[in-house]
């Protein structure tokens, strides 16, 4: 697969974190269950926080995307189909639950931005995501959070297809096992942009 050549501009690059939520990355959160390979979604955690320290040192734009539903999930229906089912039966990210606010270490500064209106796996699905990045002149994003094969997946390739720049934080994304990343990592990211570690990004970011 032909890898794309581009220059990270750091003043037109955004990261862009996925769900550093309490219902994935605190003791109790309800989505604990499904992580199967407690190794890789540790270091996947640390190394987010570690994403977050970085491009808050370089000075790039951040966003931060939640997920966060009215009580009794009316956004998501009755079909209990694909996540739309799975959300409601976990009954995670309601709306004035702790669950839903953002993990300790990743509580946005004044100066980032916070998503709002998403209702899909993709970052983009219902929010605001898009025309922030479009009126603040941003056309590189580096995504990373929770899950790699499923949001994160989805957000990368809403992102490919809007035009954007779209690199994958590999050190900061977690699969709930190595065979669903392997898969990500190798059979769908160069299809929609390039994975990066965090040493190489933050050489990118730096050293401009």
């Amino acid at each position: 697969m032909h890898q794309f050549a581009h220059d990270i501009d750091p003043a037109r690059t955004a990261l862009v974190l996925i769900e550093c939520q309490k219902e994935w990355l605190a003791a109790d959160g309800k989505l604990q269950i499904v992580i199967q390979d407690r190794p890789q979604f540790d270091s996947a955690a640390a190394g987010a926080l570690q994403l977050l320290n970085i491009a808050r040192e370089a000075g790039i734009s951040i966003a931060h995307v939640g997920l966060r539903f009215q009580d009794g999930h009316p956004e998501m229906g009755e079909g209990g189909f694909g996540l739309r089912g799975a959300i409601k039966t976990f009954g995670t990210f309601p709306v004035n639950a702790s669950a839903s606010e953002f993990a300790e270490g990743f509580e946005p500064k004044d100066n980032e931005f916070i998503v709002t209106g998403r209702v899909g796996g993709s970052a983009f699905s219902g929010s605001n995501l898009d025309i922030w990045l479009r009126n603040n002149g941003i056309d590189t994003v580096i995504l990373g959070g929770f899950a790699l094969h499923v949001c994160i997946e989805s957000s990368l390739r809403s992102a490919h297809d809007l035009g954007y720049y779209s690199y994958l934080a590999q050190d900061a994304s977690a699969a709930f096992n190595a065979a669903q990343r392997e898969h990500v990592l190798t059979d769908v990211v160069p299809h929609f942009g390039k994975a990066l570690p965090n040493a190489e990004i933050q050489s990118n970011l730096l050293s401009k």
